[in-house]
């Protein structure tokens, strides 16, 4: 309506990412490069096997690309799963789930902000003194 104005989007509410429109041209470069090697190789038996290699080179590229395209597609359904998961795209990053218990204390940890030191060696062992002679 006219008079009504779009409420801003504030901290509590999650953030929704747009789902960008992407083409991948991996069947395209895989078609192309598969005619290329066809060519080159087929021309060995003249320009018959010329065109018999580009034919057969270009079949072989398409299905290679289209491997390649799927498993770009699968990799970056992944990728938006885990960035949902971690609040990247589908919360507020870095907040606790709703069924978390709240924290005790509103500080960070003693070891974080230097007040406290750990108790026991490293696992990369006791800190050597380049100074020691001994």
């Amino acid at each position: 309506m006219k008079g009504e104005k779009e409420k801003p989007q504030g901290k509590d509410k999650p953030r929704e990412k747009e789902k960008p429109q992407s083409h991948s041209h991996m069947v395209e470069a895989g078609t192309l490069a598969g005619e290329i090697v066809g060519a080159v190789i087929g021309s060995a038996a003249g320009p018959v096997g010329a065109v018999a290699g580009m034919v057969i080179g270009g079949v072989t590229g398409d299905l290679a690309g289209h491997i390649l395209d799927d498993d770009a597609k699968r990799k970056a359904e992944h990728d938006e799963e885990l960035d949902k998961a971690i609040g990247v795209t589908g919360g507020n990053l870095g907040e606790a789930k709703p069924g978390s218990p709240p924290a005790r204390v509103g500080a960070p940890s003693g070891a974080s902000s230097g007040v406290s030191t750990p108790s026991g060696t490293p696992a990369e062992g006791p800190m050597q003194d380049i100074d020691d002679d001994g």
